[in-house]
């Protein structure tokens, strides 16, 4: 029986393998940067082409919605097409789709669009006919995030694959935490940078600029992308290094329905806390600036370099949150002890949000929300690790795509719901008053339908 050698010597002055490892941080920094610019420019936007909070709320459920089902069926798209053109084919696609946002320019500002669809009334006890109005810009730019979010959402399965493809087990972990740092780091380059480039050429070669960046991404990735087997440029020692240290090829276990998963409690666990706290990082990405902007009056590049110290802070929890675990472990601590003591601290640190309105020290608003950013990581890090000790090793993959597929659903919901509370009441105080209370909640539901953590 062939076993992994976890104790193989890195080859040394070999290293073409975090080359590629690069190019994911990169593709997952421009990932960002698209999806995060729509944020900074909710001000100006709106006061040049009249949307009002509803309508800027509906534009984010749109991008929502969309990335759910991105997320859902991107990574079975990319073991269909493989990493090799299916990541450029993403890249592309979601860079086209940043550009027609700018595009959404030469639409008439003073025309509007209607859509008819079903809706259930409590009131009428069925379903009714309900009507969308919003103006053609808002509707433009719907048609742009949902173009956005159905194409980005098979970068994080695409980049999981590549590392898997080129790494050696003991180092897939680093290399992970590596790329995904270009999620936080391209949301703090765009809201220190796109104020900058929003005033000097305007909102719509703003689009434009940052789109150009995908493309310039596919150039990189055309030249230096290869599967390592046919890789050229990868020296037979460090191919020998990473193939030495994968797992043996066995054959792929059969593919799990995903109606199947729900006969598990921990999946029911898991869709329950996605539905209650997954949507609170969506309401940081497209709501924050905005906040900031309105509760201190703040010019637009204030804006940006308030809310970019936000995401500078929410980096640490990820980190954070997957060190405390570990390091209970260590102590000796059950592997239920650890992951439900690890998500109450996270759970317990979102908690003061709900004070942020009532603040008046930017710094300290600043702070606490960045804290309960943070702690929504660490949160996330510890929910994939329940996923990974509860359920069989052919379910997993099938699982977290369907729990974020849900969470992203659930997020957009929501974030229509904050363009109606910010509509009627113009007040953050039920927003963040929501967030607060849904990690605890989570709790509470993972506790009853998984008592205790058993590892498979």
């Amino acid at each position: 029986m062939v076993t992994t050698d976890y104790s193989l010597p890195r080859p040394k002055q070999h290293n073409f393998r975090w080359a590629i490892c690069t190019l994911l941080f990169f593709a997952i920094f421009i990932n960002y940067l698209d999806r995060q610019i729509l944020g900074i420019l909710k001000k100006p936007l709106s006061e040049t082409l009249g949307w009002s909070e509803r309508d800027y709320g509906w534009i984010t459920a749109a991008f929502s919605f969309a990335y759910a089902f991105g997320y859902l069926f991107g990574g079975r798209f990319m073991d269909r097409v493989g990493v090799r053109y299916g990541m450029p084919l993403i890249v592309a696609l979601w860079s086209t789709a940043a550009a027609a946002h700018g595009f959404c320019a030469y639409l008439d500002i003073g025309k509007g669009f209607t859509l008819d669809y079903p809706w259930f009334s409590w009131a009428e006890k069925g379903f009714i006919v309900a009507t969308l109005t919003l103006p053609m810009t808002a509707a433009g730019f719907m048609l742009s995030r949902i173009a956005l979010g159905l194409t980005q959402g098979g970068v994080f399965p695409g980049s999981i694959k590549t590392v898997a493809e080129w790494f050696p087990i003991k180092e897939r972990a680093l290399a992970t935490g590596l790329f995904n740092a270009g999620s936080n780091i391209g949301a703090v380059i765009c809201l220190l940078f796109v104020p900058t480039l929003y005033e000097k050429l305007g909102w719509e070669k703003t689009f434009y600029v940052t789109a150009a960046t995908g493309f310039v991404w596919l150039i990189a990735w055309w030249f230096l992308y290869e599967s390592p087997d046919r890789q050229k440029r990868l020296n037979p020692v460090e191919l020998s290094y990473i193939r030495r240290g994968q797992p043996p090829i066995e054959v792929a276990p059969p593919r799990v329905p995903w109606i199947s998963l729900l006969r598990y409690r921990p999946v029911w666990a898991y869709i329950i806390a996605g539905i209650l706290a997954g949507p609170a990082w969506g309401v940081y990405q497209s709501f924050m600036p905005d906040f900031l902007g309105k509760r201190f009056n703040l010019t637009l590049q204030q804006t940006g370099n308030w809310s970019a110290l936000f995401f500078a802070i929410a980096v640490i929890g990820g980190v954070a949150g997957g060190w405390l675990a570990g390091k209970l472990l260590e102590r000796g601590w059950t592997v239920n002890a650890a992951r439900k003591v690890s998500l109450l601290v996270c759970a317990l640190s979102v908690v003061p949000v709900f004070l942020a309105p009532f603040v008046d020290n930017i710094l300290l608003v600043v702070i606490i929300v960045g804290i309960a950013g943070s702690a929504h990581q660490g949160w996330s890090a510890n929910l994939f690790s329940v996923v990974g000790d509860t359920m069989p090793k052919e379910t997993i993959s099938s699982v977290v795509g369907l729990g974020g597929f849900v969470a992203f659903l659930a997020g957009g919901f929501v974030n229509g719901i904050t363009g109606e509370i910010l509509q009627k009441t113009g007040s953050y105080v039920p927003v963040f008053g929501y967030i607060s209370g849904m990690y605890l909640l989570s709790l509470l539901a993972i506790q009853i339908l998984v008592p205790r953590i058993e590892p498979k």
